[in-house]
Formats: structure tokens, C-alpha cells, sequence
């Protein structure tokens, strides 16, 4: 399958239009243009008579999404579900401004997770220590959204959105404990979030997603196992867009993990200080950018470094390793 109307780029009386990308399945990327730049974080609409958005993005940049969404005749009644993957701020901080311009949306997230879209402060604080000052000036704050507006879903839970297309839930932890990926069993799309990892403009592999946290290895591995065994047609990565082959894809998503997590644990062993982790990983991967890629977009290290940069990655193998040698490591983080 293939995109089958290219980008669109277009403003409108309130600014800017952020880039569409149609695919051939019925699914609409809309850039969510986070940190001010494009092919961050992507927002997927699904069309359908009861039409779904697979993540949201940010708070701060998310009135461009909106705008994006009403660009495609998306009328304020119209959206029936926002489906969050995880609560991370570059997934979910945007959902409260959704819910609030789409007062028909139910906001569906995992269980474990709900809660904390219902009263943010705690997500909110712990966000602001992670980000420090890029909490104001490329997240923005998750503003709340009333209960009874939240679906929190387990395992296997379904989503009808009509005209023969279900979504399947799929709770998947690992780079997250409340994190789930979503299978459309009409065409096979499978939207993974960030437990498959992250492949921006300029990385000719995949990336782990392994930051703090609660980032748990043995579940990490064993959701990407899963999507293996559900041979889905695409995968489409929140960061960013779909990648193809799906099945080397994911089986690069695990070999990418097992190399990431055996670089970082001989280190640890070497020392327990982050700064050494993080160095040993940097050097061993510095081959992960296309220095053609670089050269052509001078935006693609900063990407990297705003969403998945190695210290992140480093911190959240070494808690994962401490908390394992402690003890204190749970069954799914």
C-alpha cells in the first residue's frame, strides 16, 4: 500500500495548515507540527462514519491540529474518539484542547493510565521536572478532561467506528506502563505509538524508545513479539509515519532493543554513572544518521534530540537495570 494523495500545505484565515499525508487505507496524518517543526509527531485520523484520531500531540502546538482536522471538513460534532497510546506529553498533552473543540469525542487510553487525564497535576509536575524548560516552550500543560468523557481500556477491548471498520486495543507495554497499540483489523494498519521506536526524516534505522521512567526490556520485547504475530500490513509509527516492509520493521525494532539494551548493560556493569552509559551508547550509534539526510535537513538532529536522544535512551535503560538488580523491578514496569 502506498500514499496515494501526497502532502498538503495550506493556511487559512487563523495561520499556517499543517502537512496532510493520505494513505490508501482510509488514514490522514496530520502533522502536529510539534516544537514548531514538521515529521515529529504525527496525529492519525481515521475516516470512517465514526471517525477516530490516534494521538494528539502536544497542548502547545495542538490548535494547529484542530485546525488541521477542520481543513478536512471535520465540523465540531464530528469526531467520535481520540485514542491516546500512551500519556506522554508528546501524545496525549494535547487531548483536553481536543476534547474541548470536539465535545463528542470520547478519549479512549489504557486503564492504567486514565486517571491521570481526569486530573493531570501529577502527570503535569512530573512532565515539568523530565522537560525542564521545554515544558513550556514546546509542550505546554495537559489541561483536564471530565471523567465521564474517558474510556479506560484493557486488552482486547474494541472500538466500532462503523462501515466494517473496528479497532482492536492491545495493551502493550514496555516503553511505558500504560501504553497500548491500536490494530485496524479492516486493513491491517497496526499504530504501535512508541513501542516499536522511532524512524525521523534522516535515520536510515529504527531507534528504541527507552526513557524513564518505567521503560521495562522483557515487556518491551515481548509487545513488539506481539505485532510480529499479528503479520499486520503497516505500521505506523507516531514518530514518524508508516515503515515498510512491516515485517523487517518490526523485526529491526527488536534487534535494534536486544543491541541498545546489551550496549548499555555492559556498561552499566563498567559504571553506573550516566554520563558513561550515555557515552558508550552515542559512540556505538552514531552511524544512525544519514549524513546526506543531516546536510539536506538541518532540522533532523534537532528532532532527534527534542524526542529520542541518547541520554533519555541511556537514563531509562540504566533505572531499568538498577531497579532489576535491586529488586524492585515489577512484572511490566
Amino acid at each position: 500500500m502506498a500514499a496515494d494523495g501526497g502532502t498538503d500545505r495550506r493556511t487559512d484565515h487563523e495561520g499556517p495548515l499543517p502537512p496532510i499525508e493520505r494513505y490508501d487505507d482510509g488514514v490522514l496524518a496530520v502533522d502536529t507540527l510539534t516544537g514548531g517543526m514538521t515529521s515529529v509527531t504525527a496525529g492519525y485520523l481515521l475516516t470512517a462514519p465514526r471517525p477516530a484520531l490516534i494521538e494528539c500531540g502536544p497542548a502547545r502546538p495542538v490548535q494547529a491540529l484542530i485546525r488541521g482536522l477542520r481543513s478536512l471538513g471535520m465540523d465540531p460534532d464530528d469526531l467520535a474518539f481520540l485514542i491516546l497510546t500512551h500519556i506522554h506529553l508528546d501524545h496525549a498533552g494535547g487531548a483536553g484542547d481536543v476534547a474541548a473543540a470536539f465535545p463528542n469525542a470520547t478519549i479512549v487510553v489504557s486503564e492504567v493510565g486514565a486517571r491521570h487525564l481526569h486530573d493531570p497535576t501529577r502527570l503535569n509536575r512530573s512532565a515539568g521536572q523530565v522537560y525542564g524548560p521545554l515544558f513550556d516552550t514546546v509542550y505546554g500543560a495537559c489541561t483536564p478532561i471530565e471523567a465521564a468523557r474517558i474510556r479506560g481500556v484493557a486488552d482486547g477491548d474494541e472500538l466500532e467506528l462503523g462501515g466494517g471498520r473496528t479497532l482492536r486495543l492491545l495493551y502493550t507495554p514496555g516503553h511505558a506502563k500504560h501504553h497500548v497499540g491500536v490494530h485496524d483489523d479492516a486493513t491491517g494498519a497496526l499504530f504501535s505509538g512508541d513501542s516499536v521506536g522511532v524512524k525521523l526524516p534522516g535515520m536510515p534505522v529504527l531507534r528504541p524508545a527507552t526513557p524513564p521512567a518505567d521503560f521495562h526490556l522483557e515487556a518491551a520485547l515481548a509487545s513488539i513479539d506481539r505485532y510480529r504475530r499479528l503479520e499486520p500490513e503497516r505500521v505506523y509509527l507516531a514518530h514518524y509515519g508508516p515503515v515498510d516492509p512491516p515485517a523487517e520493521a518490526l523485526a529491526e525494532a527488536d534487534e535494534r532493543l536486544r543491541l541498545w539494551a546489551a550496549t548499555a548493560e555492559a556498561a552499566y556493569h563498567e559504571s553506573s554513572e550516566l554520563d558513561h552509559v550515555t557515552e558508550t551508547l552515542a559512540a556505538r550509534f552514531a552511524d544512525e544518521l544519514n549524513p546526506a539526510a543531516l546536510a539536506d535537513d538541518p532540522e533532523a538532529l534537532e528532532r532527534l534530540a527534542l524526542l529520542n536522544d541518547v541520554r533519555s535512551n541511556a537514563a531509562g535503560l540504566l533505572r531499568y537495570f538498577q531497579r532489576r538488580d535491586d529488586g524492585t523491578l515489577t512484572e511490566v514496569g
